[in-house]
């Protein structure tokens, strides 16, 4: 049996252009957790800390919904042969339009007034973001079927997703140089708006989608598409493992800026020490990269997060009267373990999507990124509600001086708070069923299945690390 004509595989060039779509993403996740609830809302919005830390949950238990069922869409959609790139084109223009909306100035004066108003640009926001990203990210395993060079292409997706953690940390010193208050902040809101829109273009230009894989959608209901996923053991494990990892990524997010802030009382370093943290994330991502040649994803996981752990608790210890550099000097090395709580499991969850092709013979990698990217905005939530419920109750208010009692909670919640979820993401990664060696007899079977003759440097599978 002949072999079908062998499949693209993206250069460094198309990697980058891909990973720009995670940088619109990102900046706009990164904005909500680390800006918006903990500090616009309260401190510019004048809503109090409750409210403030309800309106992501809002938004989330619409994503909740709209997450699955746009990867179930996408997996259904036909528009000239394909099922992802056309919502790149349809949603661009809604996504930078919604992010605009959620920094206006608004009228309301009222609490209910200004909640109901900025939970439901969220929802906009969130329902905009959707319609991108769970087509995006149900791209990389059609275009990355080797173990290692999915890890390649979500580490340029890494890149990108951190350098729109730095667009999102210039929000603030932004909104101050074009006036500061309400009105800096709908300024940069329209311009950011602009600016997560435009790389869109670019991602839908360089993408492709495999013509080997079975399209054909099976007659399941979404109700019963969604059953079946979430009832696959291990994509089960893995989900229990992301969201583990993602609540400690987002608790320490939004705890940054209070720690800096109100512990240490430098509320003028934030910047500065956001910007070493994503640096010291970016440059360790070939490290990890490296590291994860040959090796199982879940051990290496397991690795970088102990590390991270360990350096977390260790911010406890730091007093407002220590040396300014010891920080600076200390923010890398969690940067370091920080940097693969995200990148690994949306790698391995690649796999996952090729056992379950295996099973039932339908590829749904929309469904299961939907449900990822749910997970993956759900920690946001999570964490930025815990962080503001027990600020909230300790008597945190807007203003620069805090008690105590709040400056020591936000002390040890930084240091604590992202350290036990961390713990059981670890306990989720042990013994995780989805080796390395068991992903390869899976891909030989489908690939015997799909009459190919390919492996890792075949022309098929062009590993491009």
């Amino acid at each position: 049996m002949a072999s079908p004509p062998a499949q693209r595989a993206l250069g460094p060039g198309g990697k980058s252009v891909y990973a720009s779509g995670d940088f619109t993403l990102s900046t706009a996740l990164a904005a909500l957790s680390l800006i918006y609830a903990s500090y616009f809302l309260t401190q510019i919005a004048d809503l109090r800390p409750l409210l403030a830390g309800l309106v992501p949950l809002v938004g989330r238990a619409v994503d909740a919904f709209t997450d699955p069922l746009m990867g179930r869409i996408s997996d259904r959609t036909r528009v000239r042969g394909e099922r992802r790139r056309p919502w790149f084109l349809m949603g661009a223009v809604p996504y930078g339009v919604s992010f605009a909306l959620l920094w206006a100035e608004v009228p309301f004066e009222s609490q209910l007034g200004l909640f109901l108003y900025y939970a439901g640009a969220y929802c906009l926001l969130s329902v905009a973001s959707t319609v991108l990203s769970v087509p995006y990210l149900a791209l990389l395993p059609e275009m990355a079927p080797d173990y290692d060079e999915r890890t390649s292409l979500n580490t340029y997706r890494t890149v990108g997703a951190t350098l729109g953690i730095f667009a999102a940390v210039a929000i603030r010193p932004l909104a101050e140089a074009l006036g500061g208050g309400g009105t800096g902040y709908a300024a940069v809101g329209i311009l950011f708006g602009v600016v997560v829109s435009l790389p869109w273009i670019g991602v839908h230009r360089v993408t492709f989608e495999r013509n080997d894989a079975p399209t054909e959608a099976s007659g399941a209901s979404f109700r019963e598409a969604l059953v079946a996923v979430l009832r696959h053991r291990t994509f089960a494990r893995l989900t229990a493992l992301y969201i583990f990892g993602r609540i400690a990524m987002d608790l320490a997010g939004a705890l940054l800026i209070l720690f800096v802030s109100y512990w240490l009382g430098r509320t003028g370093d934030f910047e500065m020490v956001m910007f070493i943290f994503l640096l010291s994330v970016v440059l360790s991502l070939p490290f990890w990269l490296y590291v994860s040649r040959g090796r199982d994803k879940a051990t290496v996981f397991i690795w970088g997060s102990v590390w991270w752990m360990l350096c977390t608790l260790a911010m406890a210890t730091f007093q407002p009267d220590w040396p300014r550099g010891l920080l600076l000097l200390f923010i890398p090395f969690v940067g370091v373990g920080y940097a693969l709580v995200d990148l690994m499991p949306w790698s391995m969850l690649g796999e996952v999507i090729d056992e379950d092709e295996l099973g039932c013979g339908e590829r749904r990698e929309g469904i299961y990124n939907g449900v990822f990217t749910f997970l993956r905005k759900l920690g946001g939530a999570v964490g930025v509600f815990l962080v503001m419920s027990v600020l909230d109750v300790v008597g945190f208010e807007k203003g620069e001086e805090q008690t105590e009692l709040v400056r020591q909670t936000i002390r040890f919640l930084a240091a604590g708070g992202p350290a036990l979820f961390l713990a059981l993401a670890i306990a989720m990664a042990r013994g995780y069923p989805l080796t390395r060696e068991a992903h390869a007899r899976i891909r030989a079977e489908l690939e015997l299945r799909h009459g190919q003759q390919a492996g890792p440097g075949s022309p098929a599978h062009g590993a491009d690390a």
